[in-house]
């Protein structure tokens, strides 16, 4: 069960978070995008995406489902990050991606790593908590 889990976590249903979206007018005003952000707050159980959208709900759990140093949704957010490369060639010519063309990817993917997580956290307490003979 867990092993599939793992690895169809695309069909996992989405985690019923709560999205706060509010008009970043300053950015929309000067013709820019929300200002990408993908910053966690553990204690109140949010996550950040932009300068325009807040997912809330996010149960603790959800943070303890760890990959090496970090939780499942910390891996997620990282990888989606705008980087500026160093050197000036691929910087100029190659630098195409953009968090704003991947947003809405990113919040579902994000809700089904938040079921994927919790999920994961019930079966292994649950193995922990079996009598074993």
């Amino acid at each position: 069960m867990l092993v599939k889990l793992h690895i169809e976590y695309e069909q996992a249903r989405s985690f019923p978070l709560k999205r706060l979206d509010v008009l970043d007018e300053k950015a929309r005003e000067t013709g820019h995008t929300p200002k990408p952000t993908l910053k966690v707050d553990k204690q109140a159980g949010a996550i950040v995406i932009d300068t325009e959208t807040v997912l809330t709900g996010i149960p603790s759990e959800a943070w303890e489902y760890k990959l090496a140093n970090r939780s499942a949704l910390e891996w997620v957010l990282d990888q989606y990050k705008e980087r500026t490369p160093k050197d000036k060639t691929i910087r100029e010519k190659f630098n195409t991606y953009r968090f704003a063309d991947y947003k809405e990817n990113v919040v579902e993917l994000i809700k089904k790593v938040t079921t994927v997580s919790v999920e994961t956290v019930r079966i292994v307490r649950a193995m922990q908590a079996a009598n074993r003979n």
